[in-house]
C-alpha cells in the first residue's frame, strides 16, 4: 500500500481488512489517534483523508490508498502547539483527554473552513465528537477564546 501520512510517503505490505486507525497507531506509531467506540459515534479517532474529517475506525487500509492523511500529530509544529490545541490547554477544553485528538482535528477543521462559524456550525462540526466526561463547557470557551483572538488579530491588521 502506498499513501501519506501528516507528509511523509508511506510504502508498507498491509493486510488490506486492517482499519487505517490500526495502521495509523500499529504500523506508523501514531498513537495520538484514539481508538474508542469503533464504530464511528464517537470522534476520537478523527483524520483528515484528503482534507476531509474521517473516522479511521470505519476506514480500511485499502481505503487509504493513493490518499493524504493528516493526524493530530501533525498539527504542532516542532516545540509549539498548534492554536487550537493551546486555546484547549489554556481553557479547560480537555478533562480525561481521550476525545481531544478528535474534538482538536474538528475544531481545526471548522476553522479551516470557516474563519468565523456561527454557532450552529460549532455545534454541526462537534456533532460527531463526544466527550464521556462532559467536558463541554471547557470545549466550547476554547472555540470562544480562539474565535476572540482571530477577530482581534483581523482587527489590528
Amino acid at each position: 500500500m502506498h499513501f501519506q501520512v501528516n507528509g511523509e510517503s508511506i510504502q508498507k505490505k498491509l493486510q488490506q481488512a486492517k482499519r487505517l486507525v490500526e495502521v495509523l497507531r500499529e504500523d506508523c506509531g501514531l498513537t495520538g489517534t484514539k481508538i474508542s467506540c469503533g464504530v464511528g459515534r464517537c470522534g476520537a479517532c478523527t483524520v483528515l483523508i484528503d482534507g476531509k474529517l474521517a473516522a479511521s475506525c470505519l476506514t480500511m487500509a485499502y481505503q487509504a490508498e493513493g490518499t493524504s492523511i493528516t493526524t493530530i500529530e501533525h498539527l504542532s509544529k516542532e516545540d509549539e502547539l498548534h492554536p487550537v490545541q493551546q486555546a484547549f490547554l489554556e481553557n479547560g477544553g480537555f478533562q480525561c483527554g481521550y476525545c481531544t485528538p478528535g474534538m482538536v482535528m474538528a475544531v481545526d477543521a471548522l476553522l479551516t473552513a470557516h474563519q468565523s462559524p456561527t454557532e450552529e456550525q460549532i455545534k454541526e462540526a462537534l456533532s460527531g465528537n463526544l466527550c464521556r466526561c462532559t467536558g463541554y463547557g471547557g470545549i466550547v470557551r476554547s472555540i470562544q477564546h480562539i474565535l476572540t483572538q482571530e477577530k482581534e488579530e483581523r482587527q489590528h491588521e
